[in-house]
């Protein structure tokens, strides 16, 4: 745990991005053929099982940002923002309802906090389809998160978007979303593992840079493994 919490502060008052304790706690935890069910307020933590015929696909589309330089951490002020209005420590203490009064007046605000709310619970269902095996229903959430990471956070990208609109309509994916902390970069795919490498092989032929948005290194579909946590050799 101590590694995990000290990654943060590094992160936080060093390099300057003001992010939570998600990823350092999956580097640090994790087990291996599992996700993470993690819960940030009480860092209780709970390994997901993942189905052996599911493959995840990390969609590079070798576009860049530096996180302390975009809007990521407005994102985060404007959540602290919205919570401390409705009356909430954070907006895990707030509703959908909660936010009905605000949208007039902080229509940025309502949109920023409606997508935080809805993942939480998107993320919820995951786990619930996961115990059911219903991938399909896991797509579609991922689906669904994409969606409202673009329209509702705004955090997404020329690039993202692209790539992650080419995957969804591809056999064999279950679903596809951005990844990390937004504009540029990585997306993720869910996709059935005996058509995993026609996906990306399609993919990749179909992708291309929007103009507005250049490359920094080039375009790299990686089908990945869930790896048990950092330990010693």
């Amino acid at each position: 745990m101590d590694i995990a919490v000290g990654g943060r502060k590094i992160e936080n008052e060093l390099i300057g991005v003001r992010s939570g304790i998600m990823d350092q706690l999956v580097c640090a935890f994790v087990e291996k053929d599992s996700a993470l069910l993690l819960d940030c307020h009480s860092l209780e933590m709970t390994s997901i099982p993942l189905p052996e015929d599911l493959s995840i696909v990390v969609m590079d589309t070798g576009t860049r940002r530096t996180l302390s330089d975009t809007a990521y951490n407005d994102r985060r002020e404007t959540c602290e923002r919205v919570a401390k209005a409705v009356g909430g420590e954070s907006l895990r203490d707030v509703s959908l309802a909660d936010l009905v009064n605000i949208e007039r007046d902080d229509e940025v605000g309502f949109h920023r906090a409606r997508h935080v709310i809805t993942e939480s619970e998107r993320v919820l269902k995951v786990v619930e389809s996961l115990a059911a095996n219903d991938l399909h229903q896991v797509g579609d959430l991922l689906n669904a998160s994409h969606e409202s990471l673009r329209n509702d956070y705004e955090v997404s990208g020329p690039a993202l978007d692209r790539i992650v609109e080419i995957a969804q309509k591809e056999p064999g994916c279950f679903g596809a979303r951005m990844t990390g902390g937004g504009f540029a970069g990585s997306a993720v795919a869910l996709v059935e593992a005996t058509q995993v490498q026609a996906f990306c092989e399609q993919v990749s032929s179909l992708f291309s840079l929007p103009e507005e948005q250049p490359a920094e290194a080039p375009t790299t579909l990686c089908v990945v493994e869930a790896s048990a946590g950092a330990s010693v050799i």
